[in-house]
């Protein structure tokens, strides 16, 4: 080739370079992202909001047990035996909370057991070994719902089926492990009544809770009060 041709040559790409028409160097392709995953992992934020909801709930939980052990259980007994089941949603709450706003795994067992754990130093009615373990099926039993939808639902149904599952775990924990001979009527009353308290108060009362904190601006920093004050 004559030196003129590569000249040419070399000319004609350096033209093609300035305007703008070269073809760009392939890039490296980027990794995909699963769409809707979830972050997992706890942050030092995750670790102080779960366990202010779980302080804040050992003293309700405190309250509800001095209420109930001054002959309310009793009085609610008097409807119909295994009624007293429909108070036990008042110590469910925290893990359901907790679950909602922190939406990691792990949240709602966490702030549970916590409460129960405060609650029992604070002094109640049962042992303290009795309480951490009632607690922890609790907390357990609540985390189920939200770990059967891979952490990735949040919404009134679901959150009402970790109220139902915690009203199950009272049930099994009462019945169970403390022994209690129950006739087959009273178990029945007791696991319905129990079901139905966790899915009000520990479901659609948490539910709407959080809705309400969410819209004052309090959980900004998590993705569960940006997407509530989006909706609001």
């Amino acid at each position: 080739m004559s030196n003129n041709s590569s000249n040419a040559s070399n000319a004609s790409v350096a033209t093609a370079t300035s305007t703008g028409n070269a073809a760009p160097a392939p890039q490296p392709e980027a990794t995909p992202v699963a769409a809707g995953r979830p972050s997992l992992r706890w942050r030092v934020v995750d670790i102080a909001v779960a366990s202010v909801i779980g302080v804040a709930s050992a003293l309700i939980f405190w309250l509800v047990s001095l209420i109930y052990s001054l002959g309310v259980g009793d009085l609610i007994g008097l409807v119909m035996p295994g009624f007293q089941g429909i108070y036990n949603g008042l110590w469910l709450f925290a893990g359901p909370l907790a679950a909602v706003i922190v939406r990691k795994p792990g949240a709602a067992t966490y702030a549970e057991l916590l409460g129960g754990v405060i609650e029992s130093l604070m002094g109640n009615q049962w042992t303290g070994m009795d309480t951490f373990s009632t607690s922890l099926m609790q907390g357990a039993f609540a985390e189920l719902a939200f770990l059967i939808v891979l952490y990735r639902v949040w919404n009134v149904p679901i959150t009402m089926l970790s109220g139902a599952f915690a009203g199950v775990a009272v049930w099994l924990h009462d019945i169970f492990m403390r022994g209690q001979a129950f006739t087959g009527q009273y178990i029945t009353i007791y696991l319905v009544t129990s079901v139905i308290s966790g899915i009000v108060f520990a479901g659609i009362v948490v539910w709407y809770l959080y809705r309400a904190i969410a819209r004052t601006g309090a959980l900004d920093k998590f993705a569960s009060g940006r997407e509530a004050r989006a909706a609001a």
